[in-house]
């Protein structure tokens, strides 16, 4: 039985807290239950999917009995959790950590939570017990010699610990297949719970007591470095070295991928329908993070990446896909599964339907990626140059079509955003021509671009609205288009009336809802928010993107995660979470208000 009375998918959003080790995320509740975590990968088997199914979906639990209060924080400079509960009894420590090996990933997952003994006594209750992998699967306990195993189809769990109270499993224990435990802290106790996990692969057990002296600490020593190695000296530096430490738990290690986020089917509406997978690599969302890990000087994690997309375009291609697998296959159908969801508002899926979708925009995405490598002083292989320009020319030839847009919506149209994302491509295509990194025909890149300037200017700009639109057949607006000022396509007065039209029609204080009728079906959109700031700057408006910015920054939860979307009537989360999208638009945002302060911008506001 969980030791809180709310069932684990009726939480708050806003109260989880994430940590990981570049393979997989779990997610941890205030009062200490781990409601999501996939093993061994993010992509792998939902083990613990609580957040999703209170009755088949698992329980990993750690919590005080007689909880009266609990904070918490992640140590600087890492992705390790402390919570620090107080009860009528005593006050303890939780520190919960995935732990890393010597500069990278463990060839297992291993989750270390240590309870540290503070002032009184205080009893603890804890239970591993695997779900059903949302339906998919039966665990149970296997019992090998002297050891209990949990097992979940291919994957095995085993539990060590020291001090940590296990009773022996039982015939009860066996047909709840869980394993339990009791202890009680006092001050300056020490006791640990250790859970490592592999798939169809021989099982690591965890030597706890190395795992006290070295594991912990060395995970601490990591990521301390890892941070060190980051560079931002600016506005809101504390939100954007969290947002940059968040966006690192979404770097699938072994690729260099970057997931969307790091869970499936949390709802972006209460009415249900829209139940997404993000646990996939987004071109777009890849194309932003590498500006942001090159602006940080972070450059393992930028050559990765790039290196990882460009490769798998390349064996994938000649098509530019929407998302990939973080291994860089295709990704899976969208299934449903059999489970409740969050607040019981579902379909639970696996798989995206995005999958297969034409969205120009994701060609303006892949040429700036390269880029921004080229302009970090790095040279592109010849087979990559010959790639990106071949992709040029398709682009020539593909932006006249209608596409999905970035919003992946089942009707085709001009999206404005995806013909701008076009302008973008062949502008970036001709940076890197024209200094010598790939080869191709200039003047017809330059010429075309030229066409879709003329094209935008001519059908996706209302006189009645002052606004660019969302495509030539309606008057509907779309904040995607935000996103060209900072690529350049427009800073004039017309982007700057657009911001206006969208803040007046879409606007909640300073959150924003993507396009034109979700306020009627969704919660507000949190990184289209930091376009607006990111736009407001570009234009000459720093006054009105900085009061914007602090509002923006407050909006994220206790230890700083934000989620994809944030309801306006009470500040709840929504949607999947941690989102990258979102701290990276905080980061961009922060990013081009600090450029416009160097640089002295006049505010036109």
């Amino acid at each position: 039985m969980n030791t809180s009375t709310t069932p684990s998918n009726e939480r708050p959003l806003r109260d989880y807290a994430a940590i990981g080790d570049g393979q997989t995320v779990a997610l941890i509740s205030r009062g200490g239950d781990i409601d999501w975590l996939p093993l061994p990968t993010l992509e792998g088997k939902p083990v613990f999917a609580g957040i999703l199914d209170p009755e088949y979906g698992g329980e990993l639990s750690l919590a005080p009995a007689g909880e009266l209060s609990a904070s918490r924080e992640y140590v600087p400079g890492t992705n390790v959790l402390q919570t620090t509960y107080t009860t009528s009894t005593g006050t303890a420590r939780v520190t919960d950590s995935m732990n890393l090996d010597i500069g990278g990933q463990l060839p297992w997952v291993e989750l270390a939570r240590r309870v540290e003994g503070l002032t009184g006594e205080v009893d603890f209750t804890w239970t591993v017990a695997p779900g059903t992998a949302l339906g998919s699967s039966s665990p149970w306990v296997d019992l090998v010699g002297d050891r209990e195993v949990l097992r979940c189809d291919g994957v095995s769990i085993a539990l060590t610990g020291l001090e940590h109270g296990p009773q022996p499993v039982d015939e009860k224990a066996l047909h709840d297949v869980a394993l339990r435990g009791e202890l009680r802290t006092s001050p300056g106790s020490e006791h640990l719970l250790v859970l490592t996990a592999t798939e169809h692969e021989p099982l690591y057990v965890a030597d706890p007591e190395i795992v006290q002296r070295r594991c912990i600490e060395g995970t601490l020593g990591t990521w301390r470095e890892w941070s060190e190695e980051f560079t931002y000296h600016g506005p809101w530096a504390d939100a954007v070295k969290r947002s940059a430490l968040t966006l690192k738990l979404l770097i699938y290690g072994p690729t260099g991928a970057v997931a969307a986020a790091a869970t499936t089917s949390l709802p972006e509406s209460s009415a249900g329908g829209k139940n997404w997978d993000y646990r996939y690599a987004w071109v777009r969302d890849l194309a932003y993070t590498v500006k942001a890990l090159d602006g940080f000087g972070l450059r393992g994690e930028t050559h990765a990446a790039i290196s990882w997309i460009l490769r798998t375009v390349r064996e994938r291609g000649p098509e530019v896909e929407v998302m990939y697998s973080l291994h860089g296959g295709t990704c899976l159908d969208q299934v449903e599964q059999d489970a409740p969801g969050w607040r019981g508002i579902g379909p639970v899926v696996t798989g995206n339907r995005a999958q297969g979708q034409l969205q120009l925009g994701v060609y303006g995405d892949l040429l700036s990626i390269a880029r921004t490598y080229v302009e970090g002083g790095h040279v592109l292989d010849i087979e990559t140059g010959r790639l990106l320009a071949s992709i040029a020319d398709q682009v020539c030839d593909l932006w006249h079509r209608p596409d999905a847009g970035m919003w992946e919506l089942p009707e085709e149209h001009h999206y404005t955003s995806s013909k701008m994302g076009c302008w973008q491509a062949l502008q970036d295509a001709s940076y890197l021509a024209e200094n010598g990194h790939i080869p191709g025909p200039v003047h017809r890149w330059d010429s075309e671009r030229g066409r879709i300037r003329a094209w935008v200017e001519s059908n996706c700009w209302s006189e009645r609205r002052q606004a660019y639109v969302m495509h030539p057949d309606t008057e509907a607006l779309d904040v995607s288009v935000l996103l060209h000022a900072r690529s350049g396509f427009d800073r004039s007065q017309r982007m700057s009336s657009t911001i206006d039209a969208i803040t007046e029609e879409l606007g909640a204080g300073p959150l924003l809802y993507r396009y034109s009728g979700m306020q009627e079906e969704e919660h507000t959109f949190v990184a289209c928010a930091f376009w607006r700031v990111a736009a407001l700057t570009e234009v000459g408006r720093l006054k009105e993107a900085e009061e914007a910015m602090e509002e923006l920054v407050a909006a994220t939860n206790d230890v700083g995660l934000l989620a994809e979307m944030i309801s306006a009537e009470d500040g709840g989360f929504w949607g999947n979470l941690p989102q990258g999208l979102s701290h990276l638009a905080l980061i961009q945002a922060a990013l081009t208000v600090r450029a416009a302060r160097e640089a002295g911008t006049e505010d036109a506001s």
